[in-house]
């Protein structure tokens, strides 16, 4: 069918349903565009398979029945939390999926098929649709796009994201509830960490996805992972070279800066990197290998002679907390690695137990982090 009549198609899908929908709802979204979306939304395309984390999150009972569309990345970038979920809601895999935004491989007549009442995006996105003016060709058919973001800044997009996305599904209350968890639970790293009068910082190296390619080695600078080590009381080693989040360190500078503590994100990566030398940390995982591939990782030259190394001040955690609502459990187990003295009581497990218990549809397995010490 011609782009043209899929448009139409969509457009009098849309208008039709506006009929028997609630009020316009104007939001702003996380880049400061004003949306107006029909409310509550009962069609949703997510334009990332791992966004299911915030819809898990609203939508406890049945977190896939907004979902018409998503990207194909959850079951490859996070299988055990693919499986966890598939095995509670097997309809998950009858959800058509789509290409990325930021690759090129969206296909937009497929999103319009699927008349979706609105597209949530990553920040991350904005620029790719911006370039290929989707924004503008969506809104022809009445099909706005809504951006959220955990990934770019986590800890100033986290709580509003959620509002936002409360608001489009009608979860308002359930949103406000996650947040002042949430925000409690940040609080708990936060306020003893602001309380020092004279902190030591312990310089910490985070390597992003180590083992996941032989390059040496992707890190965080002002941003991410970056943020989580200097609100759990560490000093990012990458900060100074790394000017944006995301970039690269060499092994010179690592081994020139002697790191007092290294952490590394992992998860399964089978389905990118086929048995490679990636820490497969995540629900369920299995601790012992992770702990062995973690050891093995620190035999590279970046990291010989190292101070953390020396001393097995190393560590792995899931790569996923970069990127969804869950990302102070991290900041309390950097927290626990970093300044054990000034936490003792502080259990990151735990919390991550309440998390499931409270807010998620999926039993907690462990298996989220290991440490050579």
């Amino acid at each position: 069918m011609p782009l043209r009549s899929l448009f139409s198609a969509a457009a009098l899908t849309v208008i039709s349903a506006s009929l028997v929908q609630a009020d316009p709802l104007t939001l702003t979204d996380i880049t400061g565009r004003e949306v107006t979306v029909d409310a509550p939304v009962e069609r949703v395309i997510l334009g990332e398979g791992r966004q299911i984390f915030f819809a898990a999150v609203l939508d406890r009972d049945d977190p896939f029945h907004r979902v018409v569309g998503w990207r194909d990345d959850f079951r490859e970038a996070s299988p055990e939390s693919y499986d966890a979920y598939a095995e509670k809601f097997p309809e998950l895999t009858d959800i058509p999926t789509f290409g990325g935004f930021k690759d090129g491989s969206f296909d937009i007549e497929q999103a319009v098929s699927l008349s979706p009442d609105v597209i949530i995006l990553n920040l991350e996105a904005k620029a790719a649709t911006d370039e290929a003016n989707y924004e503008e060709k969506l809104a022809k058919v009445g099909i706005p796009i809504v951006y959220v973001d955990f990934r770019e800044k986590p800890f100033e997009h986290t709580q509003k994201s959620m509002e936002i996305i409360g608001e489009l599904f009608g979860k308002e209350d359930r949103a406000e509830e996650f947040n002042a968890f949430y925000a409690e639970q940040l609080a708990r790293v936060t306020d003893v960490i602001d309380a020092q009068d004279d902190l030591k910082r312990p310089l910490t190296f985070v390597e992003r996805a180590g083992g996941y390619s032989e390059d040496c080695c992707m890190s965080f600078g002002h941003g991410n992972f970056g943020t989580f080590v200097e609100l759990a009381g560490g000093e990012n080693m990458a900060n100074p070279f790394i000017p944006g989040t995301f970039g690269t360190v060499n092994a010179e500078q690592i081994i020139a800066s002697d790191p007092d503590q290294i952490v590394v994100t992992g998860g399964n990566w089978d389905a990118y990197v086929p048995g490679g030398n990636w820490i497969g940390v995540g629900p369920g995982s299995d601790e012992a290998v992770a702990t062995q591939k973690l050891a093995a990782l620190m035999e590279r030259p970046a990291f010989t002679g190292v101070k953390a190394v020396k001393e097995n001040e190393v560590h792995a955690i899931w790569h996923q907390f970069y990127n969804n609502p869950y990302s102070f459990i991290a900041v309390q187990r950097l927290a626990t690695w970093l300044h054990p003295e000034l936490f003792p009581d502080l259990d990151p497990e735990e919390t991550l137990k309440e998390l499931h218990a409270r807010f998620l549809p999926v039993e907690y397995r462990p298996g989220y982090w290991v440490s050579l010490k």
